[in-house]
């Protein structure tokens, strides 16, 4: 069912609040691992659609490698999907990180106190927003 992006604000806060819980700090984690917990798609006439992030074919985890600056699905997924990141800033206690794939283009922003993480991704008439929270990956600090 599409809804209009105003009502989707209120259930992406909801199904968000979960996700609050596991947030982590970042700190200086060279390698993170992110799950995204709701996403939201909109087509250019304004109708909107929210729900889980398979719904659109967004993988369950995706890994940051801020050193080699690189998005990938986890091993586990079998999915072997990268895109490079082709701009990454750390300013005042965020983490921005931008590219462009496959005529879609992508901006993620990520607080390093918290992990919270917020996901957008455009291309020719579709937006897609999302959003989760983002650990260090252990022993890759």
């Amino acid at each position: 069912m599409v809804k209009r992006f105003g009502s989707t604000v209120l259930i992406a806060i909801v199904c968000l609040a979960p996700t609050l819980a596991l947030a982590d700090d970042l700190g200086d984690a060279g390698q993170i691992l992110c799950t995204v917990s709701v996403a939201t798609l909109c087509l250019e006439d304004g109708d909107c659609e929210s729900g889980p992030p398979w719904n659109w074919n967004i993988p369950q985890f995706i890994e940051i490698d801020l050193v080699k600056k690189v998005m990938r699905t986890t091993k586990a997924s079998a999915e072997n999907r990268a895109t490079p990141i082709r701009s990454m800033i750390r300013d005042n206690g965020l983490i921005f990180l931008q590219g462009v794939e496959q005529e879609r283009a992508f901006s993620v922003a990520i607080t390093r106190a918290t992990g919270l993480a917020s996901f957008a991704v455009a291309r020719e008439g579709v937006a897609v927003a999302a959003f989760g929270a983002c650990t260090p990956i252990e022993g890759r600090r």
